[in-house]
């Protein structure tokens, strides 16, 4: 697996192998260019008041979350959408499709600051490249955090290896606190292996083009037990506005 470097470089790996791995220091650098990061702090900070997801069908309590939805098309106008539910089909998410889940939202210091504008400027910047005929986008973004504890593991991807059911996905890592593993496998189609990694350091990311893979993470235990143990991430997905009444529940 080659590690891109730039944006160019991305591109090129994404096109080439449907997912790429960005270091953290390139990564911040590369958003920067897209946009101020000020209020990074804060933003980073906003994790630590999501809200226990309610739906987890194995029963766990491991996870927390919050949920935004945009639009963004062609003429450059990035817009908040009103709050609404995630879903997906069971067709991508046995464990929890078909069912419309209501996240609490994004606040909007969180989810109108610099920082997330930066992130999904420069998203809408790569995966425009790679699909220049989209005219609008559909942009969900979630705000994960997986605890683990004393004997309890964090499942970052309770599912196991899926797909999202959308275009292209980002998940860059904004903090983790005393947790071993929660590494990120990507396997083709088929099922065969395409490489793996492990988000360890503030703005590493990963970019997938979910067409064409599909990708997991391994559960997250506490190093120390008796200390907060946690993996937070961001996760953004762009789907084509033309195709995202797809991802809708019927009314």
């Amino acid at each position: 697996m080659r590690i891109a470097h730039t944006h160019a470089s991305l591109r090129e790996a994404v096109t080439r192998e449907g997912f790429t791995f960005v270091h953290g220091d390139v990564m911040r650098g590369l958003l920067a260019a897209s946009g101020p990061l000020s209020d990074w702090d804060a933003f980073a900070e906003s994790w630590n008041d999501l809200e226990l997801d309610r739906y987890m069908a194995d029963g766990g309590r491991y996870r927390r979350r919050r949920h935004a939805v945009y639009e963004w098309r062609r003429e450059g106008v990035l817009c908040r959408k009103p709050h609404q539910p995630h879903y997906q089909s069971l067709d991508y998410n046995p464990m929890h499709g078909g069912l419309a889940r209501w996240f609490e939202p994004i606040s909007p210091a969180a989810g109108d600051g610099a920082s997330m504008r930066a992130i999904l400027s420069f998203s809408k910047s790569l995966f425009g490249s790679l699909s220049p005929a989209t005219s609008a986008w559909h942009i969900e973004t979630h705000q994960f955090r997986i605890e683990a504890g004393p004997g309890a593991q964090g499942r970052p991807t309770p599912e196991g290896m899926h797909r999202d059911g959308v275009d292209y996905v980002l998940v860059l890592l904004v903090h983790r606190r005393n947790i071993s593993s929660g590494t990120t496998a990507i396997h083709a189609l088929d099922g065969r292996s395409l490489g793996h990694f492990t988000l360890t350091h503030p703005f590493d990311a990963a970019f997938v083009d979910d067409k064409r893979v599909a990708h997991g993470v391994t559960p997250v235990d506490a190093i120390d037990p008796a200390s907060p143990a946690f993996r937070d991430v961001l996760v953004v997905t762009f789907v084509s506005a033309a195709t995202d009444t797809a991802l809708q529940p019927a009314d």
